[in-house]
């Protein structure tokens, strides 16, 4: 596990959790306030701009797919719950070369950061009942 991804992961949740907020504000706007502004150091950059464009082009979708593992509506959703859910739904569905197990204990650890407290629980929860859908035959390789 890279620790340029994690940072790059970390850097992601923030400027969506950003977004969600500012409504008005475009991805690409707070990307560039973030790699400008923020302290950025030792990212992966590349994987920073993936993340945003992939989620910001495909949230519509992604919010899709999660929504019927959800327990409440969409729209009750924690915005950084939501954010690292768009994350890890990106993750599993299209980044085949990062092992389910890794998208989701990284997922873990932002939530622990960023969460609320036990919303690390629910991520997991939504983000395994995802892998089984998404990456069944990699789920069924021994461990």
């Amino acid at each position: 596990m890279s620790r340029a991804r994690s940072k790059a992961r970390r850097g992601a949740l923030q400027a969506l959790y950003q977004w969600q907020l500012a409504g008005d504000d475009s991805l690409a706007s707070i990307e560039a306030e973030f790699l400008a502004e923020r302290e950025l150091r030792d990212i992966d950059a590349e994987y920073f701009h993936e993340l945003l464009t992939e989620v910001g082009s495909h949230r519509d979708e992604y919010d899709l797919r999660i929504a019927p593992l959800l327990d409440r509506p969409l729209a009750q959703l924690d915005p950084v719950e939501h954010a690292i859910l768009w994350l890890g739904t990106y993750e599993l569905e299209s980044r085949w070369d990062i092992p389910f197990r890794v998208v989701i204990a990284e997922a873990m650890e932002l939530t622990k950061q960023f969460g609320g407290e036990n919303a690390h629980r629910y991520v997991n929860a939504i983000l395994d009942r995802l892998a089984r859908e998404l990456r069944a035959a990699e789920r069924a390789l021994p461990t």
